[in-house]
């Protein structure tokens, strides 16, 4: 998964255990994709307290996808009903029909 991307789905699921300000500098990073400067630029911090910042907070972020999961197995449950859907398209017939059944108990059991 791209780092960018990666990094939005950390932050989507854990975000919120970060500190207000650790989430703002985040935001700015990933959501509106400034550079270092422009971030310290537009919160009178340096260059250097912005980068360990996020530093800091993606490694906070990984140590609770290690811990919790909750990115992988939504990642896991997406490629599912993403199969279900392609599966839905085709005319039925038994295979078709097993092939849900199981992705389903999948699903289910990923909850």
């Amino acid at each position: 998964m791209e780092d960018k991307i990666k990094s939005g789905y950390l932050y989507d699921f854990y975000g919120e255990l970060l500190t207000e300000h650790q989430r703002s500098v985040y935001e700015m990073s990933i959501n509106d994709d400034l550079s270092l400067s422009e971030i310290a630029d537009s919160l009178s911090i340096s260059r250097q307290a912005v980068h360990d910042m996020l530093k800091r907070c993606d490694r906070q972020l990984e140590e609770y996808e290690e811990k919790l999961h909750l990115v992988e197995k939504f990642m896991n449950v997406k490629a599912d009903v993403l199969r279900i859907n392609e599966l839905t398209s085709q005319a039925p017939s038994k295979e078709t029909l097993a092939e849900i059944s199981q992705l389903s108990t999948s699903i289910l059991e990923e909850l």
